[in-house]
């Protein structure tokens, strides 16, 4: 009997270890996907945070609207007196700041690109929709699910679009300002 156990214990230590080996595998690659989230959500928040810096140096926020539709006289004027007199496009998505304001401001924020996408359609659209439109259109960004679902979030916190849940599914539609 004992020589017959030996090969069946061996057997199933070799199993057990070879399972063992391939759920440490798993993890590590969970993991590994884990951490390139947590990585862009990172980004993400830098962003944003570099943002509200820029923001926090207007001495009156009331007036903050006014100067992110791009007309203020009092922002080209500051503009023209940094020494960056040139002038973006009215319809331009970079981020307001002008010249050597931050070192990704002539890419567009992933939020802007989204209002963009949804902009464009009349019916509520999946957070998965959106972020395979916008890496069709733009191949540059590949941002993951999860930011892309974090993006739109921050975008219904401040109102500039609704979430609509149907059964398990969230949606999204952009908020249309009313015309009165």
């Amino acid at each position: 009997m004992p020589s017959q156990s030996t090969p069946t214990l061996r057997s199933r230590l070799v199993e057990q270890a070879a399972s063992d080996l391939e759920e440490n595998r798993r993890r590590q690659r969970e993991l590994t996907e884990r951490l390139a989230v947590l990585q862009q959500e990172e980004a993400l928040l830098q962003d944003i945070l570099e943002l509200a810096q820029r923001y926090e140096r207007f001495g009156d926020p009331s007036r903050l609207p006014e100067q992110l539709q791009g007309g203020s006289d009092t922002r080209q004027a500051k503009r023209a007196s940094a020494g960056g007199g040139a002038r973006r496009p009215s319809g331009s998505s970079s981020a307001p700041g002008g010249a050597g304001a931050g070192r990704r401001s002539a890419r567009p924020l992933l939020g802007d690109l989204l209002l963009e996408l949804l902009g464009e359609h009349d019916e509520p659209r999946l957070a998965a929709e959106l972020r395979d439109e916008l890496m069709e259109r733009h191949p540059d960004r590949e941002p993951t699910p999860q930011v892309v679902r974090n993006t739109l979030e921050s975008l219904v916190a401040k109102g500039r679009v609704k979430r609509h849940k149907q059964r398990r599914s969230v949606l999204y539609t952009v908020v249309r300002e009313a015309t009165a």
